[in-house]
């Protein structure tokens, strides 16, 4: 099983084989091979990550579908829920596009997965070629450790990204929903988004933040400035970035123990506090486990 997981880490071609060898049939061919399918029987995937497709994206290669046709198979699967149609793993832009271009059927490689496959490679796919907004992102990660128990540990390894990064995404959902939704619309980076995640105010700060055009940077001292929630940075996190943060929070989750990071340029330190012999005792033994 971790083989696999790994295999999609390193891309759809490891767990789906090499389309290129596949010849394109007409009609009715292989079941696991690449077909043209009449478009009427394509059916977006409802738990596709990616909501947001540009217009004129989708204008730019219905033109170039209209002038060479569908160069790359879409990913299918036989669609559950209706017999003789079939379900879109990834592809779904250029399925959109080929509505558009006036298209009939399109090549598709048909493959038999299930649903969280099915999920996985939609992520992947969109994760790999930066399609996915953050928020996207982050409620992709949430629904593969809701719907199929994953740790964040075993989603990192599915995707291809390591952990803190995974864990940094999934804060993101932490934030209102209208804030989410600045984000999604392009108008509010990832990384204004999480310079906010502590704020007291995230949705004022958000508009003020979009009507003065302010950067990441003068983003993180106008928190520092403002009301928090819960708890306010202590001094010595004062001058730390919210990634360093939300590393030191990620580590203190997993250790149970107060954790700070000290970066100089790239190099530094890792502190971990203890209060008990212990603690230092339980600390050495899950760092020297093996298991």
């Amino acid at each position: 099983m971790m083989a696999e997981k790994r295999g999609l880490g390193r891309g759809l071609s490891a767990l789906l084989g090499d389309v290129e060898e596949t010849n394109v049939a007409t009609g009715a061919g292989d079941a696991a091979g690449v077909r043209e399918i009449p478009i009427e029987l394509i059916h977006r995937n409802p738990d596709q990550p990616r909501v947001h497709f540009a217009e004129t994206e989708i204008d730019e290669l219905a033109d170039s579908i209209r002038g060479k046709g569908v160069l790359q198979p879409i990913l299918v699967r036989p669609d559950p829920g209706e017999a003789g149609a079939f379900q879109i793993v990834a592809g779904e832009r250029r399925w959109r596009a080929s509505q558009k271009a006036g298209l009939r059927a399109m090549p598709a490689l048909i493959r038999e997965l299930d649903d969280q496959q099915v999920l996985e490679i939609a992520v992947i796919e969109n994760v790999q070629r930066a399609n996915l907004n953050a928020i996207e992102e982050a409620a992709a990660y949430q629904q593969l450790i809701d719907r199929f128990g994953r740790t964040q540990d075993e989603v990192a390894q599915s995707v291809g990204k390591s952990r803190s990064h995974v864990a940094n995404t999934l804060r993101l959902m932490n934030l209102p929903v209208a804030v989410r939704e600045l984000v999604m619309e392009g108008k509010l980076s990832a990384g204004h988004a999480r310079a906010i995640l502590s704020a007291g105010d995230p949705l004022t700060l958000a508009h003020n933040i979009i009507a003065r055009g302010l950067s990441v940077r003068d983003t993180e001292a106008l928190v520092r400035k403002a009301p928090t929630g819960a708890k306010a940075a202590t001094p010595r996190k004062a001058g730390k970035d919210t990634d360093t943060l939300a590393l030191e929070n990620d580590l203190a989750d997993i250790l149970g123990l107060e954790v700070e990071v000290v970066d100089r340029g790239g190099a530094g330190e890792l502190r971990i506090k203890y209060a008990t012999l212990e603690q230092l005792d339980e600390l050495c033994r899950r760092l020297s486990s093996r298991g």
